[in-house]
């Protein structure tokens, strides 16, 4: 049936003939995530012995399809990374309120470090709650107005102020959470007013995911792109805190969090002194060492450099905290299942031969660290972003059934959409915006690393619109995904999983990408798009 209805798609598609129409291969989705997840892969953490056996594996499974090195005859593209991991960390102590407030490490707090330096010693920082630490000038809002931090603690809240607003009305774009609201941009601003400590609020449905989740991302080893200045201009710890112990904090210092809160969602907010000091502590070691990309590429037959890119993360959060005696976070389907896609992906545009632009096959390092392999590549790209015409990238099929609708990350950005709507639509499904923008998913994956620099990548996948059970079974699926496996040892290989719906959304990708590669058309982002200035700019005659 699947094969009946995977030709009929294509044939719908010009740019895929019906003589090449290669049926996504389950057997290969199967195969791949079972390998990079199991125990052997120990998670996949970069810099670490397990990277060489994953870049190996999937070089390996890119030359099967098909594949030549995609990097002047290497499959490789070094990245060079810093590897952080914070040592003997003091409880972070804050006196001079009503009562001594103290947060220990791992339950309390997590605390790291951007700064390459062996010692980091905070010591009588005075503490500013800073609202939701945003400082954005075209909208007349600015966290920071009226107060300097330079020196001191700042507590900031996640996510948008208007947040909690239903739909995209508000001006952070309501429910829709906009790049102000990741814990990403906190702490880039916060550096940038020169703030010695910063400390994001975790507040689970703001911040759309556990504490669990929050303690295996930031303890550990953690990385960075190995840059001269060594980050220096960083602030010296970041890192995050409990609800509870917030809330404590403000007692202490005689002030009531949720009014200030609520206060924090006006526009004209200042930011409250809390009369309290903050100090800790805490050592780094540090180990330089490159990571690799995996680059893959299927040349193009008219010798031009125009490319389409697939992209996918192969890292993962290796050793992390055990839960049940279990300490190995296998990302089966953050992101094995993705790298499968790709693999998958090379094999059926192998099979449909060779196009007129190149189509290249990324997989990244380091997305879990803040999308550095992606970010690296953007930055230093193989091939120039100028000519690449756009892509897709993958991060976490779906496992668990057929669905009705496509959800796009970021809906209303890219002329993308343009070109995959009618492909959704030959399927009997529909294009949908996300059900949970608030979670800021259009931040969180290796698309917006080259979003940014003005490439457009298609984002997105089925939907929770269940063909079998229908919202209600697929939102519970993603809750309990969420709630109980995201970054976390139980994110492991199903061998019951449901494939149908990753074949589904493999179809689309394996068009989409062919119908770039087989034509002339240069999709741009919509005129609203923040990054359509950027793209304009780079594809301007020189």
């Amino acid at each position: 049936m699947r094969r009946f209805v995977l030709a009929a798609l294509i044939a719908a598609t010009p740019a895929l003939a019906q003589s090449s129409a290669p049926a996504i291969s389950v057997d290969t989705l199967k195969e791949v995530t079972s390998t990079l997840s199991s125990d052997a892969f120990e998670g996949r953490a970069p810099t670490t012995p397990a990277e060489a056996k994953t870049t190996d594996y999937i070089v390996e499974r890119m030359k099967a399809a098909g594949l030549k090195p995609g990097n002047k005859g290497s499959w490789f593209q070094d990245v060079p990374l810093v590897e952080l991991t914070a040592q003997d960390v003091t409880p972070m102590t804050f006196t001079g309120g009503k009562t001594p407030v103290s947060l220990t490490y791992r339950t309390d707090m997590v605390l790291a470090s951007y700064r390459v330096t062996p010692k980091i010693d905070i010591r009588n920082s005075d503490v500013v709650f800073v609202g939701y630490g945003i400082n954005a000038p075209e909208k007349g809002w600015n966290d920071y107005a009226g107060i300097d931090v330079k020196g001191k603690t700042v507590v900031v809240l996640v996510n948008d102020p208007d947040w909690e607003t239903p739909g995209k009305q508000g001006l952070f774009e309501g429910k829709a959470m906009t790049y102000y609201g990741r814990w990403t941009y906190k702490f880039e601003e916060a550096a940038r007013q020169g703030a010695a400590a910063v400390l994001i609020v975790h507040d689970t449905q703001p911040a759309a995911y556990g504490w669990g989740v929050v303690q295996s991302s930031w303890t550990g080893p953690q990385l960075e792109l190995d840059a001269k200045g060594d980050h220096m201009d960083q602030s010296q710890a970041i890192g995050w805190m409990q609800l509870a112990k917030a809330k404590e904090l403000f007692a202490s210092a005689g002030r009531d969090f949720a009014a200030l809160s609520a206060a924090a969602k006006v526009k004209g907010f200042r930011a409250i002194p809390l009369g309290v000091k903050a100090s800790v502590s805490f050592s780094n070691t540090i180990k330089r060492q490159a990571s690799k990309n995996v680059i893959g590429i299927l040349p193009g037959t008219e010798g031009t450099n125009e490319t389409v890119l697939y992209t996918a993360h192969w890292d993962h959060l290796g050793r992390c905290d055990a839960v049940n005696g279990d300490d190995i976070c296998n990302g089966a389907l953050d992101n094995a299942s993705g790298i499968a896609g790709l693999i998958a992906m090379a094999e059926a545009q192998a099979k449909a031969g060779p196009a007129k632009r190149s189509i290249v096959f990324l997989a990244v390092t380091a997305e879990e660290s803040g999308l550095l392999g992606s970010r690296y590549y953007a930055e230093h790209p193989v091939y120039p972003l100028r000519t690449t015409v756009g892509g897709v990238n993958m991060d976490g099929l779906n496992v668990i059934g057929p669905t009705k609708d496509v959800v796009v990350t970021g809906y209303g950005k890219s002329e993308l959409e343009d070109l995959m709507k009618p492909l959704i639509e030959a399927q009997g499904r529909v294009m949908m915006p996300e059900p949970n923008p608030e979670r800021g998913g259009y931040f969180r994956s290796d698309h917006f690393s080259f979003a940014k620099l003005g490439v457009p990548m298609f984002d997105g996948g089925s939907g929770e619109d269940l063909v079998d059970g229908g919202t209600a079974k697929g939102h519970a699926a993603v809750l309990d995904y969420i709630a109980n496996r995201y970054h976390k040892p139980q994110d492991e290989y199903d061998p019951n999983w449901n494939w149908a719906g990753a074949v589904q959304d493999l179809t689309l990708y394996l068009q989409l990408g062919r119908e770039l590669a087989m034509g002339d058309a240069w999709p741009n982002w919509y005129p609203t798009a923040e990054f359509r200035k950027i793209r304009d700019k780079d594809r301007s005659p020189k």
